[in-house]
């Protein structure tokens, strides 16, 4: 079992590429054919499998094609509102994150840099 978390980011690229191939090839697609059926080209597809880095509209496309969309949605799975969160708002939903801060803006320890 592969670990994700404690795998560097090209790791773990290469471990999807990986997974992207075999699942193409159990489908018993040529790269060729991956790559046209996805809009992309033959060179994309030699790229992921390789474990570089591509852009997001081409691994949706990919995925749609080797029937992977679905598992998406558990990738990132949609993030509700805690029960706290509810109660607090009063039903509304948050629409934006707040930064934190200290109580005492002079526990802040910020310096221009120079202090060495």
């Amino acid at each position: 079992m592969v670990f994700f978390k404690d795998m560097g980011d090209d790791a773990v690229l290469e471990e999807l590429g990986r997974r992207l191939g075999q699942r193409r090839i159990a489908l018993g697609l040529t790269q060729a054919k991956l790559a046209l059926e996805a809009g992309v080209s033959k060179r994309t597809i030699e790229r992921i499998e390789a474990g570089a880095a591509t852009q997001t509209l081409n691994l949706v496309r990919i995925l749609r094609v080797l029937d992977l969309l679905p598992g998406l949605g558990r990738l990132v799975p949609e993030a509700g509102p805690s029960p706290m969160d509810l109660l607090k708002l009063k039903g509304k939903a948050r629409q934006r994150a707040a930064s934190s801060r200290s109580a005492n803006p002079a526990d802040d320890d910020w310096s221009w840099g120079d202090d060495a």
